[in-house]
């Protein structure tokens, strides 16, 4: 037992010192801890007050697209490299910066715990690190994103909502918790919801032809007349003639995307009702289903107003993403 205590210490000493460990899959692993979208930043409490800080704010606690206030990327937690230990180790989400070391970015997976992304960057001196950050921000984004919308979906697996309705009418796999409801089920859509303290939370599944969206006319515009059109006809405001629309100050943030392993149109933006005061953010993925002649809508909006959205969008997200297109 004792050599066992001394083999984990050893592999832990090896990770800290930014070499690789070909054995630490023999150690036994704990569940990691940590609500979602939180980040661990190990550095010193001065570093973080300067230059380096100040990098890793400005990349990873960067307001995040699409939302009506900002809010940012993850929420960071720091703290100096004394008082990484104990439980604290088995945090998901780390960040650990090593000075006086030759410049160097490297990830790890679940080096304390299960599920668990480590993130280590070095460097000479605080321009070098500052140069690594910068150089890598968009790697460590997509990295921590992919771990935490996984966790999301593991934890939602654990009360799903049968989902047969959906597959029967668009062929499409859906994985979303027990508390949602079906609120539509029309022939050519489905909008499911579920209500949380301050407002709700909505997706939307409908199906457009192809040449919907691709046609001479530029893709956001082609977006925009879809969801408004959707609106209209199915999402009614609470006064006459009032509806659902795409918010008209500001163009949508499109970005190309993967559902599925089929291309797909990621938009975000501010969704309002015509004739109303009520507003929230969005994100639609139009999935290009070429074998059916088609594009899959899959979209998820909020409405709570006065009230962070980002961890409510980032749920819808998560769902969305999990979609199985028979």
């Amino acid at each position: 037992m004792k050599s066992f205590i001394f083999f984990g210490l050893i592999v832990a000493t090896l990770f800290l010192s930014c070499n690789d460990s070909e054995n630490q899959n023999e150690i036994i692993l704990t569940n990691s801890s940590g609500n979602i979208n939180n980040v661990s930043v190990i550095i010193e409490n001065e570093k973080w007050e300067g230059q380096i800080g100040e990098a890793l704010r400005k990349n990873l606690a960067a307001a995040v697209d699409g939302l009506p206030q900002e809010e940012p990327l993850f929420s960071l937690n720091q703290m100096p490299p004394e008082a990484f230990s104990g439980f604290v180790r088995k945090n998901r989400l780390f960040v650990k910066i090593e000075s006086d070391k030759p410049a160097n970015f490297k990830v790890f997976n679940d080096p304390f715990a299960h599920p668990q992304t480590g993130i280590l960057i070095a460097g000479n001196n605080p321009q070098e690190i500052v140069d690594q950050i910068n150089k890598h921000s968009d790697s460590i984004i997509d990295i921590l994103k992919t771990t935490e919308v996984k966790e999301k979906q593991r934890r939602i697996h654990k009360s799903l909502k049968n989902d047969e309705k959906l597959k029967k009418q668009f062929g499409v796999s859906l994985k979303f918790p027990s508390a949602y409801r079906y609120a539509i089920e029309d022939e050519n859509f489905f909008w499911i919801r579920k209500d949380i303290p301050s407002g709700n939370m909505e997706i939307m599944v409908y199906q457009v032809p192809i040449s919907s969206i691709e046609n001479d006319s530029s893709v956001v515009s082609n977006i925009i007349r879809m969801r408004d059109s959707i609106g209209e006809t199915h999402i009614p405001g609470p006064l006459k003639d009032s509806y659902m629309i795409t918010e008209e100050a500001y163009a949508p943030y499109l970005f190309d995307s993967e559902i599925d392993k089929k291309f797909a149109y990621e938009t975000k933006g501010t969704w309002e009702v015509k004739n109303a005061f009520m507003a929230g953010p969005f994100i639609n993925y139009a999935v290009r289903d070429s074998a059916n002649n088609r594009y899959l809508i899959l979209e998820g909006f909020t409405f709570s107003p006065s009230t962070a959205k980002r961890d409510n969008m980032f749920e819808l997200e998560a769902i969305l993403k999990s979609a199985k297109i028979e």
